[in-house]
């Protein structure tokens, strides 16, 4: 371990930290290096997964309706207590693609409650107990489809994902002064079973190859000036310094990690 995460790990040490969607993919990854530098991390899904790294404790949930939100409130609050860190990573599109005509009202709902809803009413239901012990750190995660949806597949989704950049600015104005800091992480495309998922998805309604899917989506993303998808870990160490005493003056503020896809330097 470097100086830099011994001094981390030092930081995180006992702190209580949840991870919704955090059994696989970026979640997984943000889980295991939340545990890795002495955290306490609660996870939630829908499945179980074959396993998980020494300090991770999982919760069956599905955060998709309000019910499940609070379910999965009570199931933390028993487990663990006041959280100190909430990572809201769920996040998804179940679109069959064809455009935006060809998106349901089925499709649009599911979309809000997982990419939206699902943060909002875990905010609400975790917040308080923050703001009463007078610290926390709260991080969403979006996507750049909230900048550039990709209307052919998944712009429901990416609807969603720029709601809830709304949301986490006006939530960090209102309580940034009461001890809680709030940020958001935008990232691109990160090689992520579910995005492999995705490709297999557009690679079937086009009837192409999947070579040929994942070519049509960097396209249609502009590219990636680094020349390679990102990597699960590479978010998770953005997502764990953000919510470390790092990044203590670090508030309101939307992290984009993508390889340079974004044009905004």
């Amino acid at each position: 371990m470097s100086a830099q995460a011994s001094m981390d790990a030092e930081q995180l040490r006992g702190r209580r930290v949840l991870v919704t969607g955090g059994t696989q993919g970026m979640g997984a990854a943000i889980a295991a290096l939340f545990a890795e530098r002495g955290a306490t991390v609660c996870v939630c899904g829908r499945t179980a997964p074959a396993s998980t790294p020494d300090g991770v404790h999982f919760i069956a949930a599905d955060v998709g309706s309000a019910a499940g939100v609070a379910a999965l409130a009570g199931a933390v609050a028993a487990a663990a207590g006041t959280i100190d860190i909430l990572v809201n990573n769920v996040g998804g599109s179940s679109s069959a693609g064809g455009g935006a005509l060809n998106q349901s009202d089925e499709v649009w709902d599911a979309a809000l409650q997982t990419n939206l809803m699902a943060a909002v009413r875990l905010d609400r239901a975790l917040l308080p107990a923050m703001l009463a012990q007078g610290h926390g750190a709260i991080i969403h995660i979006a996507s750049i489809q909230r900048r550039l949806p990709l209307y052919e597949s998944t712009l429901a989704y990416a609807a969603a994902k720029a709601a809830l950049v709304a949301y986490s600015k006006g939530l960090a104005n209102e309580f940034g002064g009461r001890g809680v800091r709030i940020n958001v992480v935008s990232p691109g495309f990160i090689e992520t079973a579910a995005a492999a998922r995705m490709i297999e998805r557009l690679a079937a309604h086009e009837g192409s190859s999947i070579d040929d899917a994942r070519q049509q989506l960097m396209a249609s993303l502009g590219g990636i000036p680094l020349g390679r998808t990102g990597r699960p870990e590479e978010v998770a160490e953005l997502v764990v310094f953000l919510a470390s005493a790092r990044a203590s003056f670090i508030h309101g503020a939307e992290y984009v990690i993508d390889g340079g896809t974004v044009p905004t330097v």
